[in-house]
C-alpha cells in the first residue's frame, strides 16, 4: 500500500475484533473534542470496544525495538468535524498498551489517552491458507482469537470466526463502524487531527463472542453498564498496513 502523505507511524493492524454498543448520545457528550460533533448511524449513537495487533511498527520510518508488535485494546466513538461534515472520524475514551514508551509519545504528540498494562493474545490459525489483500502483505485466516488484558489479564474479549469475509455493504453498519479515516483528540487547548491511512478491510459478523469486561473500572462509573449490556454487533476485521500522519492543530 502506497500511503499519499508523509506518515508519522506506520504499521499493520491485524485481527480486529470490534463490540458494538448503542448508546444515549448524552454519555459521549463530555468526550466530544472542539470543533467536532456525534456522528450518528441511522439515528443511533455507538461505542466500540476494539481490540487488535499491531505489528511491523515503525516511527519516522523507523523500528523501535521491542516495540515492534504488541496488542492495543480501545474503546472509541464517532465524530465529524465541524469543517466537513461529511468526514468520518473517531475518537478515543482510553487505549491500552501493554508498553510504557507508547503513551509516553502518543499522549505528548496526539492527546491522546494511551495507558500501559500487561496484555496477551492467542490465535489458532487456519491451516494452510493466506488471505490476500490487494496492495497488502498476506495475513494469516484464523478461526479463533483472544485478547487479554489488566493486572491479572482479568478482561477478556474472544472469539470465533465462522462467516466467510467479505467489504461490507454500501450504508450497512459494518461500513460505517470499519471505514474511518481520521482521528480527533480532544486537546487542554486545541483539537488533535490526524489521518489515518488503509484500504477497505474484509470483515464479517460474529455469532460466538465473549466479552469479560469491567467497563466501569477500566473507563469510569458512567461506562460501567456495558459489562451487562449486550453489543449491537460484533465484528471481525482481518486489517491491512495502515499510516497514522503527523498530527495537526485544529
Amino acid at each position: 500500500m502506497q500511503f499519499l502523505t508523509a506518515q508519522f507511524l506506520t504499521a499493520q493492524w491485524k485481527h480486529l475484533i470490534l463490540a458494538n454498543y448503542e448508546v444515549p448520545p448524552h454519555l459521549l457528550e463530555p468526550f466530544v473534542p472542539a470543533k467536532t460533533k456525534l456522528d450518528l448511524f441511522q439515528g443511533k449513537c455507538y461505542v466500540s470496544l476494539v481490540a487488535f495487533l499491531f505489528d511491523q511498527t515503525r516511527v519516522l520510518g523507523i523500528p523501535v525495538p521491542f516495540h515492534r508488535c504488541f496488542e492495543e485494546v480501545n474503546l472509541r466513538f464517532y465524530v465529524t468535524p465541524d469543517r466537513e461534515p461529511g468526514l468520518r472520524a473517531v475518537t478515543f475514551i482510553k487505549e491500552i498498551v501493554p508498553r510504557s514508551a507508547i503513551p509516553c509519545i502518543a499522549n505528548t504528540l496526539f492527546h491522546e489517552n494511551y495507558v500501559a498494562m500487561p496484555m496477551g493474545h492467542r490465535f489458532e490459525l487456519k491451516s494452510d491458507v493466506k488471505a490476500d489483500l490487494a496492495q497488502a502483505d498476506s495475513i494469516e485466516r484464523i478461526t479463533k482469537l483472544e485478547y487479554r488484558w489488566g493486572n491479572k489479564l482479568q478482561n477478556c474479549f474472544s472469539a470465533a470466526i465462522q462467516r466467510d469475509l467479505h467489504y461490507p455493504t454500501t450504508g450497512s453498519l459494518g461500513e460505517f463502524i470499519t471505514e474511518h479515516y481520521w482521528g480527533y483528540a480532544k486537546g487542554p487547548r486545541k483539537t488533535r487531527e490526524y489521518h489515518v491511512q488503509h484500504p477497505r478491510w474484509l470483515s464479517c459478523e460474529i455469532d460466538d463472542a465473549k466479552i469479560h469486561v469491567d467497563f466501569g473500572e477500566l473507563y469510569g462509573s458512567s461506562f460501567g453498564f456495558l459489562s451487562e449490556t449486550r453489543p449491537a454487533n460484533v465484528l471481525y476485521a482481518l486489517g491491512s498496513p495502515v499510516g497514522v500522519s503527523f498530527p495537526s492543530s485544529l
